[in-house]
């Protein structure tokens, strides 16, 4: 690592969590040119993209079915829905988690059943779902955090000996492969009986908005999921299913299709940017870096640290002009929208010490080693001085 002072000689590398600017201007042409035909055809709503987009997006995750929707949230809440399942019904997560799963479960009068995650790799702890198994269980829903997949081999094989449906929110490992016992690999989200993903601009694959999308092999699933996106109508003022409106703007739609075209090069950039992190990180004290997983490839949608004391170190940081955020700081057994639960502190104390450490970094396609080597030097720097 490069001395502390050096930097202090140079201009402060300019920092953001995601440079969506940097990147949209390098694909500025192509994004044009999408925007542009959409303008001309006039077809805002449902127009070609859209449906070329799910064909696209299919290939690409080797899965039959893509469904574009309104947004990642729509598309968790349209996968439940599809099921149809009873109300009551228990839907098993992860506790530490941001509130969409849960919330579209609760949402549909399920009750959301909270399960601790891996203190390593953030993931729902797979070892700890036979546990939570009730004969009210209908459902579980892994979410693969942070760009890598929940060990599904084990979890696939529970649901099938007790008849339960699995939906994947994968909206933050999209691209991410997961090692199945029989030796092949699927991609995050196509393993279950739906998956879903989230388009907001920050994710790997971001549109300039909202979007989302849901996943399946099973045909009867996808007619489910396409009709309740649209107001439950096979076709126009004939409505079949009580369902929502949701829909991927075709504008969006556009601006995805050139992305997804770069998703693999996308992809690669972050890989390269968490090992950049990892050289430099990897001699600091105090300092947990992101653990790889044994059965999943990594897309780094975030590069999240533990550390303890994490709130001096964010305002040293802060103060260099080095942005970081908080993935997550409260549980979700202990948030008060789901008090109802009579959760109480120690209920999942992996999950409630990860929202005291966890630290996401700078991560994005643009990130420059000038950029990466400034944050480990003011890390290095902070930790020395024992800010943390």
């Amino acid at each position: 690592m490069q001395a502390f002072g050096y930097f202090y000689a140079m201009p402060t590398p300019s920092l953001q969590m995601v440079d969506l600017q940097g990147q949209h201007a390098r694909l500025q042409p192509e994004l044009d040119a999408a925007l542009a035909q959409v303008m001309a055809h006039g077809q805002f709503i449902r127009g070609p993209e859209v449906e070329a987009l799910a064909q696209e997006l299919a290939h690409y995750l080797g899965v039959a079915h893509v469904i574009p929707c309104g947004n990642g949230t729509d598309a968790l809440q349209l996968a439940l829905m599809a099921l149809d399942l009873p109300r009551g019904g228990e839907v098993i997560m992860p506790a530490f988690n941001y509130i969409a799963t849960a919330e579209a479960a609760a949402l549909l009068g399920l009750r959301p059943v909270f399960v601790d995650i891996d203190p390593a790799t953030f993931q729902l702890d797979v070892a700890k779902v036979a546990d939570a198994l009730t004969d009210n269980t209908v459902a579980i829903m892994p979410v693969h955090l942070f760009g890598q997949c929940v060990e599904m081999g084990p979890l696939l094989q529970l649901a099938r000996q007790r008849g339960l449906y699995v939906v994947e929110d994968a909206a933050q490992a999209i691209g991410a492969t997961c090692r199945l016992p029989a030796g092949n690999a699927k991609q995050a989200g196509t393993m279950g009986h739906l998956g879903t993903t989230s388009f907001f601009p920050s994710k790997n694959l971001g549109c300039l908005g909202d979007g989302g999308a849901v996943f399946t092999d099973d045909p009867q699933l996808a007619e489910r999921v396409r009709l309740l996106a649209n107001h439950g109508q096979p076709q126009k003022y004939q409505h079949t299913l009580i369902g929502l409106n949701s829909r991927l703007d075709t504008l969006q739609a556009a601006v995805l299709r050139v992305k997804l075209r770069h998703l693999p090069a996308f992809t690669e950039a972050r890989q390269v940017a968490a090992q950049r992190y990892d050289a430099l990180l990897g001699g600091l004290k105090r300092l947990t870096l992101p653990a790889p997983s044994a059965h999943s490839t990594h897309v780094f949608h975030q590069y999240t640290v533990r550390v303890p004391m994490r709130a001096p170190l964010r305002q040293f940081l802060q103060e260099r002009g080095i942005p970081t955020m908080i993935y997550y700081p409260m549980p979700l057994h202990l948030q008060p929208a789901f008090a109802y639960l009579g959760h109480r502190p120690g209920d999942f104390p992996v999950a409630e010490q990860a929202c005291l450490e966890v630290l996401s970094l700078p991560m994005h396609t643009e990130l420059t080693p000038a950029q990466q080597h400034y944050l480990a030097d003011c890390l290095d720097a902070a930790l020395k001085e024992q800010y943390v």
